[in-house]
């Protein structure tokens, strides 16, 4: 019970660190003249968020030895900016008019100012990610090279019941798993670690990418009542969702290549997702792709965990 307290102390130190370092940055830009582009970024960016990704380049730099905070924040909130910006155009193709309880930037302007915002955000991520060595410069733009991919995937999977469940994990593996194994390999990088290292926690944070997305869809699955497939918005399904369609669909003898379902399959789907069957499939997957991490990063974990304190880096 205390170490389990003594970690959570470390990530809300670290989130507090993370929150102070994104205010300063953002309160510069707005005083340098950035004016409504900036007072509306920040407005969305400071409303919450459980700055994970960041965090857990900060441990990972750590558990590789890093000792220099200063030089390794700036890349982590180039990355919680960069994420923030993704986050400000998912929410204008969802049409989305909340997010972490305040009024999304489209929503509270117009489209032009939420994709400009949008555009402004990836601009600051990348104007303090540039200032690092090329290979980490390289790095930062496949992975944001990698989710515009994934979005245009996902795209085109909307009211497309040809979707299967490779087709859902290589969306994550480029918009969720790519980010937090990026991010892992780049405070590697950083650390002056081995190139084994580099290795090891790029492949630990693709793999806690993977299951991080699968337990989030899993949570929006539960907090949806009744449950509803958007069939109309995009077809954005989890895992369970997925394996729930092709149930469904074999159930009804219907083809896959059913542009408009039917009113009786969506019936159907929604019987089926209201059961615990494919929750417990999910949970399972997420579960397997945690312990399937590499066991050699083990080692390195317990290290840097009991070398973390609630007063921060050297």
């Amino acid at each position: 019970m205390g170490e389990d307290s003594e970690f959570e102390s470390t990530l809300l130190y670290l989130q507090q660190k993370v929150n102070t370092e994104l205010d300063l940055h953002l309160d510069k830009q707005i005083n340098l003249g950035a004016g409504e582009v900036a007072l509306e970024s920040k407005r969305v960016v400071m409303a919450g968020g459980k700055r994970l990704r960041p965090i857990i380049m900060l441990l990972a730099y750590e558990m590789c030895g890093g000792t220099i905070e200063e030089d390794i924040m700036p890349l982590a909130v180039a990355f919680e900016l960069i994420h923030t910006a993704t986050l400000v155009h998912d929410d204008i193709y969802d049409d989305a008019d909340f997010r972490r309880g305040v009024e999304t930037i489209h929503s509270k302007t117009n489209l032009a100012k939420g994709v400009i915002a949008g555009d402004w955000l990836f601009v600051q991520g990348f104007g303090l990610g540039g200032k690092y060595q090329a290979e980490i410069v390289e790095l930062v733009a496949m992975y944001c090279s990698n989710i515009a991919q994934s979005e245009f995937l996902q795209l085109d999977r909307v009211k497309d019941l040809k979707t299967t469940p490779e087709d859902y994990l290589s969306i994550v593996q480029g918009k969720t798993a790519g980010p937090f194994a990026a991010g892992c390999k780049a405070a590697a990088i950083l650390s002056g670690c081995s190139i084994e290292e580099h290795v090891k926690l790029n492949i630990f944070g693709e793999e806690l990418g993977v299951a991080f997305q699968l337990v989030d869809d899993l949570l929006a699955l539960h907090r949806r009542q009744p449950l509803q497939l958007q069939f109309d918005d995009g077809l954005r399904l989890p895992l369970a969702e997925l394996e729930a369609v092709h149930q469904a669909l074999a159930r009804l003898g219907r083809t896959l290549g059913s542009a408009d379902p039917p009113d009786d399959l969506v019936q159907v789907l929604q019987r089926l997702l209201e059961t615990e069957q494919d929750v417990l499939a999910v949970a399972g997957l997420a579960q397997q792709i945690v312990r399937a991490a590499p066991d050699h990063i083990d080692a390195m974990i317990d290290e840097a965990l009991a070398g973390i304190d609630a007063e921060g880096m050297a």
